[in-house]
Formats: structure tokens, sequence, C-alpha cells
């Protein structure tokens, strides 16, 4: 059993720091917009009629997976009125 709990901790050590790192920001820029969705009490098809945008593009941005641009972090900041991100 113990070989098992110890395989997670390994397969993480394999992946480059960089990947990591970017995961986590990635998943944490998703998890701002989600936050600040919640607080304006928007779904997220209002949320994308509200930007012009497909449902299936904010599920892509909420699912972590989606490389945003500084163009459109600076567009959902003007939006929400708020950062995503600070610098």
């Amino acid at each position: 059993m113990k070989e098992k709990l110890d395989l997670l901790p390994r397969l993480f050590a394999e992946i480059p720091a960089e990947e990591r790192e970017s995961a986590r920001l990635t998943f944490a820029i998703s998890d701002r917009i989600y936050d600040l969705m919640q607080e304006r009490g928007l779904s997220k098809k209002q949320f994308a009629d509200a930007l012009g945008r497909r449902p299936s593009e904010i599920t892509k941005w909420l699912s972590g997976q989606h490389n945003f641009t500084i163009s459109t972090l600076a567009m959902l900041s003007v939006f929400f009125g708020k950062s995503i991100i600070t610098v």
C-alpha cells in the first residue's frame, strides 16, 4: 500500500516545474473568473451573452485548459471592474 501512496509524488516530480506552474496559474485564473461570475450571479450562458461569446468558450475558460491572452484578461478585468490577475 505504501508503494501506491508514494506513486503520486513521484509522478508529480516527473512533471517539469514550468508545466506545474503553468497549470497552477491557469487554474487560478479560471477560479478567479468563476468567483467573479458567482459574485455577479451570472450563469455561463448569461456571461457568454454579455461578452458576445459562445457558452462553450466560457466552459473552456472555466475548465482550466484555456491559454488566456493578455487582451482577453484585460477585457475580463474591464467587464468585471476588478483585476483578473496581479503582476
